[in-house]
């Protein structure tokens, strides 16, 4: 090391004790002020005004930012939204208590942070229906009262209380931009495609014309004649006990549904000529409303059919509840092939906005992008050792459950409970109650225990229940 390095590395240090030595007297210095200043006063803490202050100055901005968002000075508008979800990694649609995991949750999450609604309680919600675990879809709907700009009131608008009458008279504004604002803090698996301001009384639930339900499934070795012919026996009006999980607990009594059509088609039409196993097809259907897991339990029997382990005739008798009255033990269609795919409302005109449409679709092209690369990969690995002499499995994978070696047929399996033994079990239990009718028969309702009740629903106590009352807390249950 030179001398002339050595003599800086030495004049650096002495510089850096100096600093050191002033900023220790300038630090007692400090200390003897304080001192000075809190015994002229005696003890008192008025020696630091600074400290005092800034902390105050602090709490008041918190305080600023604290302060609760005034909805009662903005009209309300009862609107309908539109949105689309991939349900694969969520508990379901609807809110649960024993978990936070589902869409509506963090759809909720969305309308307080924008501060749209000011809490769920007052926001007169209801929703088309509830998706089930792994289910998505492509047309779900929502009605609900957002904040508004429209003063001058419109349809759906209510205006705040005591406003100036005046203000009717304001030229009109834009509409808060709710698809924009909503599309900014939801998850990228969830999207609100667009929206239509409607009546005050109008219901996403209860206004709903049908249902479709699509299942997506590869060809493989299915007999996809088989499953056309069974998939239009479901078509009609029919008790579906035997398809679906009777949901006796919540005050679902009877299972007559009505399917308007129902039908096996291939995704690209000009695969109807293919013979190619990975060739994917949909089973479409559509209804006035549908059962807890009822889609997933028709689409797994049609899938037997497919199979050729069952004919299909089974759908006439597992409908035909007078001679099957309990459903035999089998496992539903997996969940995440199954899309709401569209809700049909009479008379709505959604309002879309080019920006916000190119915005979800580039969401959705990435979804696509990644998902259709890991699917070509994995087909390279298949065929590479097909072409090594493996030979696919023929095994239908969207059934639930390990592969029966021995298949059993349905109606020789053994079966769940009856009706009438689930509905005894929820009156023991306080869920249903029974009570004498007017020709002195037994009607049974929903007892006072149930948390999902929203209408009183009656029933008498009957293997057939009538089909003139639909129970309205399953629509679009799967």
């Amino acid at each position: 090391m030179s001398g002339a390095l050595i003599q800086r590395i030495k004049e650096l240090e002495a510089e850096l004790e100096k600093l050191k030595s002033q900023l220790r007297e300038s630090s007692g210095a400090g200390e003897d002020m304080e001192l000075t200043s809190s015994s002229s006063t005696n003890g008192s803490t008025a020696c630091k005004p600074d400290s005092n202050t800034r902390s105050s100055s602090k709490k008041g901005k918190k305080a600023s930012k604290e302060r609760p968002f005034d909805f009662s000075a903005h009209p309300r508008r009862h609107v309908a939204l539109r949105l689309a979800y991939l349900g694969w990694a969520y508990q379901g649609f609807a809110v649960q208590e024993n978990t936070d995991n589902t869409v509506e949750a963090r759809l909720f999450e969305a309308l307080l942070k924008t501060r749209l609604i000011q809490d769920r309680q007052s926001s007169n919600y209801h929703r088309c229906g509830r998706t089930d675990k792994g289910v998505s879809a492509f047309s779900q709907v929502i009605t609900i009262d957002l904040r508004s700009t429209q003063f001058c009131g419109g349809l759906g608008v209510t205006l705040p209380e005591n406003v100036d009458v005046s203000t009717k008279n304001k030229a009109a504004v834009t509409e808060v931009p709710y698809v924009k604002m909503l599309n900014r803090v939801l998850p990228q698996d969830i999207r609100i495609l667009d929206w239509v301001p409607v009546a005050e009384g109008f219901s996403a639930r209860f206004d709903c014309q049908s249902r479709t339900y699509r299942y997506y499934f590869p060809r493989g070795s299915l007999d996809l004649a088989l499953m056309a012919d069974a998939a239009k026996r479901y078509e009609g009006t029919h008790d579906f006990r035997n398809l679906c999980k009777m949901d006796v607990g919540n005050g679902v009594l009877q299972f007559e549904r009505t399917i308007l059509s129902a039908s096996v088609k291939p995704v690209q039409p000009q695969c109807t000529s293919s013979t190619d196993q990975y060739d994917l097809f949909i089973f479409e259907i559509k209804g006035l409303a549908f059962l807890y897991h009822q889609v997933r339990c028709m689409m797994a029997v049609l899938l037997l059919i497919g199979q050729k382990l069952e004919a299909p005739e089974i759908i006439n008798q597992l409908l035909d509840v007078q001679s099957n009255p309990r459903k035999p033990q089998y496992s539903m269609a997996v969940d995440y092939p199954l899309v709401l795919y569209d809700c049909h409302f009479e008379g709505l005109s959604w309002k879309q906005e080019t920006e916000e449409v190119n915005y979800v679709l580039s969401a959705l092209q990435q979804h696509w992008t990644q998902s259709a690369v890991k699917t070509h990969v994995v087909h390279g690995m298949i065929s590479g050792l097909e072409a090594t002499g493996g030979v696919s499995s023929d095994h239908c994978w969207l059934i639930e459950g390990s592969r029966q070696r021995n298949y059993r047929p349905l109606l020789e399996r053994p079966c769940c409970e009856s009706l009438e033994s689930r509905i005894d079990h929820f009156v023991k239990r306080g869920r249903l109650e029974r009570e004498e009718g007017e020709n002195g028969g037994e009607m049974v309702h929903r007892g006072k225990r149930s948390k999902h009740s929203h209408t009183s629903s009656s029933l008498p106590l009957s293997s057939e229940m009538p089909s003139s009352k639909q129970s309205t807390d399953q629509k679009a249950a799967d």
